[in-house]
């Protein structure tokens, strides 16, 4: 592709060739997937270049919580993180700068699936999906900040079980696998209570059926985070679990607000209820 050709894929006007039916080809859906799919790919390989620019600072980064759980642990157990074969080091820098970069142009490439979605999308679902996308942004972006504050303490529990006569060596890509689990298991759970509330709005779950279930719910949670949590450490477990029974409790109540409103403001069939016998 020419550099004219790469500065029209992202500069120019969007075509969207809708026939008088509010239909579109399916050759034209495939023109515009397949001008989305080079937009994210070619943002990706920028933003995978300057991670390779940055790797020194997304090392410290990444190594920064075991740095944090070996100076908890005083010295009781050597600890190090080590590369076992040769291309190791190359594999790793690779695959560290490939995480970075997908997570750094999230943005595009969230918006380009976006962008060939939202025209199939009837008004009151594209409303409903633009609140998800707003709220589940940050609610995910909380949940890998809550994680990556409990990772240390979740390290140094693993460490700790090494016998004093054994030294403690963690393959880096193992380690760096380990992370990112880490930190996806808590930006996801987070989203949980999100579906909830997205639920209510549906009218697929009332608050009432929330709050009947509440017990089942606090515990299946604390299941949840105890299953998920990569590390076996009580601390990170409960701080997940808490975290979402906050979440689920917020929910109930946004759950029961919107519900009493929808008793105050029947439309349509809501206004009947589902025992009440038709006049015909």
């Amino acid at each position: 592709m020419s550099i004219a050709g790469v500065v029209e894929l992202f500069l120019g006007r969007p075509h969207h060739p809708v026939g008088a039916d509010g239909r579109m080809a399916l050759s034209d859906h495939f023109r515009e997937l397949r001008a989305r799919i080079l937009k994210s790919f070619l943002v990706l390989v920028v933003a995978f270049c300057v991670a390779l620019y940055f790797y020194e600072d997304l090392e410290q980064l990444v190594t920064t919580p075991y740095r944090d759980a070996v100076r908890q642990l005083g010295g009781d157990v050597e600890t190090k993180l080590v590369v076992n074969n040769l291309a190791g080091g190359l594999m790793l820098q690779l695959r560290l700068c490939g995480v970075a970069a997908i997570v750094a142009s999230s943005p595009v490439w969230l918006y380009q699936i976006w962008g060939f979605i939202m025209p199939g999308l009837h008004r009151r679902e594209r409303k409903w999906s633009m609140i998800f996308a707003s709220v589940a942004g940050p609610l995910f972006l909380a949940g890998v900040a809550l994680g990556y504050y409990v990772l240390p303490k979740g390290i140094a529990v693993l460490i700790s079980f090494t016998p004093e006569s054994a030294e403690n060596l963690n393959d880096f890509s193992a380690y760096v696998s380990f992370i990112t689990r880490m930190l996806l298991v808590f930006g996801i759970a987070l989203e949980i209570p999100l579906f909830v509330v997205l639920l209510n709005l549906a009218g697929i779950v009332s608050g009432k059926a929330i709050a009947r279930h509440r017990p089942w719910i606090i515990i299946g949670t604390f299941i949840f985070s105890a299953v998920a949590t990569p590390s076996t450490d009580p601390f990170a477990m409960s701080a997940l679990a808490a975290v979402m029974t906050v979440l689920f409790l917020l929910s109930e109540v946004i759950a029961r607000t919107v519900d009493r409103f929808r008793g105050r403001h029947p439309k349509g069939t809501d206004q009947w209820s589902d025992d009440e016998a038709s006049a015909l």
